[in-house]
């Protein structure tokens, strides 16, 4: 059953009670990387293999996202900086205890390429609080494992 999730700002991706950090770089420029993340939502399930399916909303103003296993988020896009940053804030799902859910992709020219920086900011009872602490290292393979494929995406998609 679907719930509706505190609106939260985009300041909560630094003062959330739950905030899980992840980093890596990529061979790959900010602009295509941007594009893969902000504009080309349905493709995700390509890299992200965690993401059954994906695609925008009321015009690209939000994102319905399925994740493998069940989990849906209805979201609204809070910031948009092509190259730089890219952020939504999760208005309604069906995962259990979470009470608000943000993500902040942010986005750097490295010397070869993209240095990428995710937070997923949440807030929840203790026993949310307590899961999310414990899935991190999880969620962060998961991560990783998606930069690699949407390098290896981005790298066979490229135009001269």
């Amino acid at each position: 059953m679907a719930r509706r999730l505190s609106s939260v700002e985009l300041d909560f991706a630094e003062s959330a009670p739950v905030r899980l950090t992840f980093t890596t770089r990529l061979a790959a420029a900010p602009g295509p990387v941007y594009r893969a993340l902000a504009e080309e939502v349905a493709d995700t399930p390509l890299w992200f293999p965690s993401v059954a399916a994906a695609r925008p909303l009321d015009g690209g103003a939000g994102r319905e996202v399925s994740l493998r296993g069940g989990v849906f988020f209805r979201e609204t896009i809070m910031a948009r900086d092509p190259g730089a940053r890219y952020a939504y804030r999760i208005d309604e799902t069906n995962a259990p205890c979470v009470k608000a859910l943000l993500e902040d992709w942010r986005l750097r020219p490295a010397s070869s390429g993209t240095a990428v920086r995710w937070t997923m900011a949440g807030e929840g009872p203790a026993l949310f609080r307590l899961a999310m602490r414990a899935a991190g290292p999880g969620i962060g393979h998961s991560f990783k494992g998606a930069m690699r494929k949407l390098d290896r995406h981005l790298a066979g998609t490229r135009t001269p």
